[in-house]
């Protein structure tokens, strides 16, 4: 890492450290989309939201690395 992107880490507000969501409907999709995995199972999970187009990443983060979901602004 060079000297300076860490300055401007280190001089950056916390919230722009994080990536922020922008899109609420899809940030809605998503919170469906783990209700539907606690309520059925991840395999309903992945297809609902493939089928709402949502990021093979994305899906594979929230879905089965629930300790990096982002947190819920409070």
């Amino acid at each position: 890492m060079n000297v300076t992107l860490v300055s401007s880490l280190e001089s950056a507000p916390p919230t722009m450290l994080f990536q922020q969501r922008h899109d609420t409907e899809c940030s809605a999709v998503v919170e469906r989309g783990i209700t539907v995995q606690s309520s059925f199972n991840t395999v309903c999970a992945i297809e609902y939201l493939k089928s709402h187009n949502v990021d093979p990443k994305v899906i594979e983060r929230v879905l089965l690395r629930p300790d990096q979901r982002r947190k819920a602004p409070h």
